[in-house]
């Protein structure tokens, strides 16, 4: 019971956990169950104590039994990571999530600012809301004519009875019957003032290779508006594709020029390309989507399987740049002969297949994309097969088009490389998101003064 509780804290945690697999490749061959057992709670215990000290939020959700949680611009179905910009009275957000059952919960949320590491600020709600700091959920609606119930829930943000004084990072923790303790969810946004004006080129010559595996980002900062030019006041941020395992946070200047800071062959802007994102559409369960094998009803649930993706990393006999559009890992909820994909939409176990001849000894491989808030957890580690020389991976979606990759994660350094899986070429097209934090000296919170979205383009 106690070894169902601890994974169950895992699941929580949404996180990878390196020390485990490290310890499952030491463990001998005549390792007994019992041993390995002993092994794994132990690995748990240290995890779960690492995870509870680390403090940074992330969007996830807490409960099993909370999927699809959404984050996107009102009454807008585009593929945008959504963010607000201070006092724009035009721009809000729409929350959205489903609870697998038709019973009604009470669902209330409240706000917390966060410094620029994603950990919680020092101000007081008093300090950074307008209104009131609590709001329930109150707009949801049941699923119609599904296979699996469930109730849809959303609201919008900000609202008549909440909006924000502050730029910065923020998180809404969405918790059930009045009790944070609760926590069902996670939702994290950021709030921009738009005041240094930033410049941005992405190319391929980079110190690690001449139009190789990378790309480099160079970046100018005007900071006349600041009035400062100090590093310790100015941090840029730089996030490929919503990822966080590779962000670059508070590099320093190259040069330091009359209200600029400049970034340029910066040797911590250098990103691996990648490769383009791989796609399947579950648009119907009557017919096969783009890399869809089939679907079948099996116990009265829909299985989609999935068609077998080739490995185009270095260890594969043919690495190769894929040329297909993406939508850089993220996903839209769509579903045929519906006429509101939120409520009329199925849910079906989706079934990955990646093909490889052994294991890779050294690393495990997740499922990377929003469709997993690109992260690495329980969740997305897939596991191997040795009689068909194949990692799998069965998850629980909702209906729709999703962008994802096969993640190579290092036992031992814990770091994501799509070398192994996807490979790595400069002429990815990837999104860059830049944003530069403002903290000046006596100030308690990180503002947000600029912000750019960019794609790289070949």
């Amino acid at each position: 019971m106690m070894y169902i509780i601890l994974e169950k804290l895992l699941y929580v945690s949404n996180v990878k956990i390196c020390l485990y697999d490290i310890f499952i490749l030491l463990l001998p061959k005549n390792t007994s169950t019992i041993q390995y057992m002993k092994t794994k709670f132990l690995i748990i215990i240290l995890s779960i104590v690492s995870i509870c000290s680390f403090g940074q939020y992330r969007t996830q959700t807490i409960s099993p039994n909370i999927k699809t949680l959404r984050l996107k611009y009102l009454e807008q179905e585009s593929l945008t990571r959504p963010i607000l910009y201070l006092n724009d009275d035009h721009q809000s957000l729409e929350i959205s999530f489903d609870e697998l059952s038709h019973d009604v919960h009470q669902y209330t949320y409240t706000i917390y600012h966060l410094n620029k590491d994603w950990t919680k600020s020092d101000l007081s709600s008093f300090e950074y809301l307008i209104g009131s700091t609590t709001q329930d959920i109150i707009d949801y609606e049941h699923s119609l004519n599904t296979q699996q119930v469930y109730t849809h829930y959303r609201f919008t943000f900000p609202n008549e009875d909440m909006q924000l004084a502050l730029s910065g990072n923020y998180v809404i923790i969405v918790y059930e019957d009045g009790n944070i303790e609760k926590t069902i969810a996670h939702i994290c946004f950021s709030v921009v003032e738009t005041i240094a004006d930033i410049d941005v080129k992405v190319h391929s010559h980079t110190t690690k290779e001449l139009n190789g595996k990378y790309q480099q980002v160079d970046i100018d900062i005007n900071t006349k508006e600041l009035r400062s030019n100090n590093p310790n006041e100015i941090s840029l941020v730089v996030q490929q594709n919503a990822r966080y395992d590779n962000i670059v946070q508070n590099p320093s200047p190259s040069f330091i020029e009359p209200n600029k800071l400049r970034f340029i062959n910066h040797p911590k802007l250098i990103f691996e390309g990648g490769n383009e994102y791989r796609h399947f559409d579950a648009y119907s369960v009557y017919f096969s989507g783009y890399n869809v094998d089939k679907t079948i009803m099996q116990q009265q649930e829909f299985h989609t399987f999935l068609l077998p993706d080739q490995n185009n990393g270095i260890s594969s006999k043919s690495p190769q740049y894929m040329h297909n559009y993406d939508n850089n890992g993220q996903f839209l909820i769509n579903a045929e002969r519906t006429e509101y994909d939120d409520t009329e939409a199925e849910y079906m176990w989706i079934h990955w297949f990646f093909p490889v001849d052994r294991p890779f000894m050294n690393g495990s491989i997740y499922i990377g994309g929003d469709i997993f808030n690109n992260q690495i957890s329980y969740s997305n580690l897939m596991s191997y097969d040795a009689e068909s020389k194949c990692y799998y991976l069965n998850s629980y979606l909702k209906q729709g088009a999703y962008d994802y990759q096969y993640w190579f994660v290092d036992a031992f350094t814990n770091k994501i490389t799509l070398l192994h899986t996807e490979g790595s070429h400069w002429q990815t097209e990837n999104n860059y998101r830049i944003f530069i934090y403002y903290r000046p000296i006596g100030s308690r919170y990180d503002r947000i003064v600029g912000y750019k979205d960019v794609y790289s383009s070949f």
